[in-house]
């Protein structure tokens, strides 16, 4: 069995070191973490979760609050956030537990089921945020890291949402773009920076836009999306330009444009956002939101959080990039 000293052999560092890189501990470098925790993986290094749980009083269980009654774990970005999540965890010797509504069969509070599962802490990857079981969740003396949403009390990863919105809006601008419409998703914290970077960016770089090229949609929703595109594509003059609210939703309006016997980008250019396989696949020009990291910084929070009560919560903004496809046509 592969032991401390065999992990601290390989990065040629002391077992001191590798104990402190797996436990996450501020003051080993990331860099020697990172180090540490891929030599513990090669070598399949595992705790031992009763020996450790007995010592620090943790169970090593980590929970996920994920409700998304719209898309679940199909949706692609969130699963890509769970993926990285999942495995920064795993390495530094914790597992997951879905949190849901249930106990024994019977209805109870996140809360409560959390309390039941005795989870050193939970991130709450996609809810909705008004709920009130998520506000107690979030009130609890139990460490909480949410991805993408400030919560009082709570740390936060969060997304370069107004920066990445205003990259597409001047990347349009520079292909010659006047005329450019904005099909926004549910209301949300998200969807609110999204808009108001798009009306103050474009306001910065003199495009005007009327309330009527602003329309509010449903993430991941293709018909809704094919919809909102029917509506812009019936407007006189049309839109040079429609940015979409995420890369699934663009296949609605790629089928409605096409239905129209218009061609992506020759007729009308198109962006998205979120960055997944699919739309790499696509050519589709998006910008790609750092889903790795955003993951990774969420587990290594919340990790610090358990093992440091008295750690004030932290909000993070993650950057992503712009990619740029082949359905934007430079113009004028």
């Amino acid at each position: 069995m592969t032991s401390i000293k065999d992990i601290a052999k390989e990065c040629n560092v002391s077992v001191a070191t590798v104990s402190k890189a797996l436990n996450d501990q501020d003051d080993i470098s990331p860099a020697t973490k990172e180090k540490v925790r891929r030599a513990a993986a090669k070598l399949g290094y595992t705790t031992n979760i009763a020996a450790r749980a007995l010592k620090t009083n943790n169970t090593y269980n980590l929970g996920i609050l994920f409700a998304d009654e719209r898309a679940g774990l199909s949706h692609e970005y969130f699963s890509m956030i769970l993926e990285s999540f999942q495995r920064e965890a795993e390495t530094a010797g914790y597992d997951l537990t879905f949190i849901n509504h249930k106990i024994a069969g019977k209805k109870t509070t996140y809360l409560k089921h959390v309390e039941y599962r005795n989870l050193d802490g939970v991130c709450i990857m996609t809810a909705n945020f008004d709920n009130p079981e998520v506000l107690e969740l979030a009130a609890s003396k139990i460490p909480v890291v949410a991805v993408d949403y400030v919560l009082d009390g709570c740390a936060a990863v969060l997304s370069d949402n107004s920066q990445g919105l205003g990259t597409i809006v001047r990347y349009a601008y520079e292909m010659g773009h006047r005329e450019i419409a904005f099909i926004h998703g549910d209301d949300t914290r998200v969807t609110r920076e999204r808009v108001t970077s798009f009306r103050s960016t474009c306001a910065q770089l003199g495009i005007q836009v009327p309330s009527s090229r602003i329309l509010e949609g449903h993430y991941h929703d293709i018909r809704d999306c094919a919809e909102k595109t029917r509506i812009l594509l019936e407007q006189d003059p049309r839109p040079t330009m429609i940015i979409f609210p995420d890369d699934y939703s663009y296949i609605g309006g790629m089928e409605m444009i096409t239905s129209y016997g218009l061609n992506i980008p020759q007729d009308i250019s198109a962006a998205a956002y979120d960055g997944i396989n699919m739309a790499k696949i696509m050519n589709l020009t998006t910008y790609e939101q750092n889903t790795k990291e955003l993951g990774q910084l969420a587990a290594r929070k919340l990790i610090q959080m358990i093992n440091d009560p008295d750690l004030p919560p932290e909000r993070v903004i993650v950057y992503g990039k712009m990619l740029e496809g082949k359905t934007v046509k430079r113009i004028g």
